[in-house]
């Protein structure tokens, strides 16, 4: 086990829900996963993800889709689960979480559709022409505190990050964008705790977005992600690529993919994403 237990790990408690009746839960959710104000969506996820594991027969995430229908903001939330089948090697259900307006309206920020099965149940067969992306040593890795102004100056979820970006993907910090639309990164938590299935349903969402590689600046907010867990990842760090090919009506799709340090394809994603209006 690493030096953060599964259960004392900041993830964990961030990420906790009260069962109030049966398919409603409740959670506070803090302001220590935002950027610029709204909350990420891959620790939103991540919230629902922890949220169907307990509401379904099975406990790990195999494919989950999103779709953000508002921005989330720190404070009192409630999630809504409904179980859509329960079989014997997978179960399905869906969440959806709901916030109070200023004005008294309960607005609905995500909905998820989710499959879980058992990871631990899966053959060891792989037959694949993925490859492995290949990264410097985390040490000659960018973290948050090598950007101007330092770690202070990054958004809150930074700190609960261990995030080190490959330099051969940060042009765009420094106004030189590659334009190839692709970030690599090594991802950890800040506090040494495990990288588990839920883990890397935030994993897919917490680089820089690549429309920062392609000069493109300003909030790229996520219309919808979708997740496939294709195995439980080895102790250590992961690492991520994220790609984009296509930018077109205004909306770009981003690829993910996330490697253990066993070379294993342990998680794959895409979302449509946004650009802002007059990139």
């Amino acid at each position: 086990m690493s030096e953060a237990t599964i259960g004392d790990s900041e993830f964990d408690r961030d990420t906790q829900v009260r069962l109030r009746q049966p398919g409603v839960y409740d959670i506070d959710l803090p302001d220590g996963w935002s950027i610029g104000g709204a909350l990420n969506g891959g620790y939103l996820l991540a919230v629902l993800g922890r949220t169907l594991a307990d509401a379904l027969t099975h406990s790990d995430p195999f494919s989950v889709t999103a779709h953000y229908l508002s921005a989330s903001r720190p404070g009192p939330a409630e999630i809504r689960t409904d179980t859509a089948s329960r079989g014997r090697s997978l179960s399905t259900g869906s969440a959806g979480l709901f916030q109070t307006d200023k004005d008294g309206t309960q607005t609905e920020r995500i909905r998820v559709l989710a499959t879980y099965g058992d990871l631990d149940a899966l053959t060891d067969e792989v037959r694949t022409a993925a490859k492995p992306p290949e990264l410097p040593p985390m040490e000659h890795c960018l973290s948050a505190s090598d950007a101007p102004g330092g770690a202070e100056s990054a958004p809150p979820i930074a700190r609960r990050l261990d995030l080190r970006l490959d330099p051969d993907t940060v042009g765009w910090a420094v106004g030189a964008p590659s334009g190839r639309g692709e970030i690599r990164a090594w991802f950890a938590l800040a506090d040494g705790r495990d990288i588990d299935p839920l883990a890397l349903l935030l994993a897919v969402d917490a680089l820089p977005p690549t429309a920062f590689d392609l000069g493109i600046k300003g909030w790229v907010p996520t219309i919808e992600l979708t997740v496939h867990i294709r195995c439980r990842p080895a102790p250590g760090p992961v690492r991520v690529v994220i790609t984009t090919r296509n930018l077109a009506g205004g909306f770009l799709e981003e690829d993910a993919e996330v490697w253990d340090s066993l070379d294993r394809l342990v998680a794959q994603s895409r979302q449509l994403a946004r650009v802002p209006v007059g990139s």
